[in-house]
């Protein structure tokens, strides 16, 4: 039998670091959903597509081959046979990414894949819905979260510390956005699941989050 760890919360929770140490230290597979929905995000935009065009936003998530190997325990995120790791990480991807995730038809392709990976694996899986529909039956359900300030401070962090310029008041802004779209959302809203454990890591450390998940095995 599979054992499968699953990992939902809002943007900025640290849900990814988070979902590799454990993996890392459990010898299990981390799967990046989010990464998944960003590569179509980065297809998106290189088509022109805008984010309120539905129609053009179903059609060019059919025609975009996504899919995720590992090489020395790394992800790596390919987008029609390229390896796009290092261009999915902006804050222009990550919105459009947002926008793109409400619509039904989009998830239930990428549900189906993440589905397929954690049949055959032990996996740490994060996103946004994880618990709920992706990963209902999984051994550990946990909901991450930190506040909103926090949360925007950690990616003007990660950002600056790459030379990226930018604006921590914009970046909070953008986090209380992409929250509330993804919190209204008509398809698979973010919620915490009935069954999932809630771990706030506004106050703790990358370590002390790790093991607090791993000892709800």
């Amino acid at each position: 039998m599979n054992h499968n760890i699953a990992i939902d919360g809002p943007a900025g929770a640290g849900k990814s670091t988070i979902a590799k140490r454990i993996a890392e230290k459990l010898g299990y597979i981390y799967v990046d959903t989010g990464a998944m929905y960003r590569a179509l995000g980065l297809h998106l935009l290189r088509s022109g597509i805008a984010a309120d065009d539905t129609e053009a936003i179903i059609r060019a998530s059919e025609d975009a081959d996504i899919t995720l190997s590992f090489e020395k325990g790394e992800q790596i995120v390919l987008l029609n046979g390229e390896n796009v790791n290092g261009l999915i990480r902006t804050e222009e991807v990550g919105n459009m990414a947002s926008a793109c995730s409400v619509h039904a038809k989009v998830r239930e392709k990428m549900v189906r894949r993440q589905q397929e990976m954690a049949r055959t694996r032990d996996v740490v899986m994060d996103g946004r819905d994880i618990c709920s529909v992706v990963l209902p039956d999984a051994s550990v359900k946990v909901f991450l979260t930190a506040s909103v300030a926090v949360r925007a401070k950690r990616r003007f962090d990660e950002l600056t510390a790459k030379g990226i310029a930018c604006d921590l008041s914009e970046i909070e802004a953008d986090i209380r956005e992409r929250d509330h779209r993804d919190m209204t959302r008509e398809v698979t809203p973010l919620k915490q699941a009935p069954d999932a454990t809630l771990v706030d890591s506004s106050d703790m450390a990358i370590d002390e989050v790790v093991d607090a998940i791993i000892g709800l095995r």
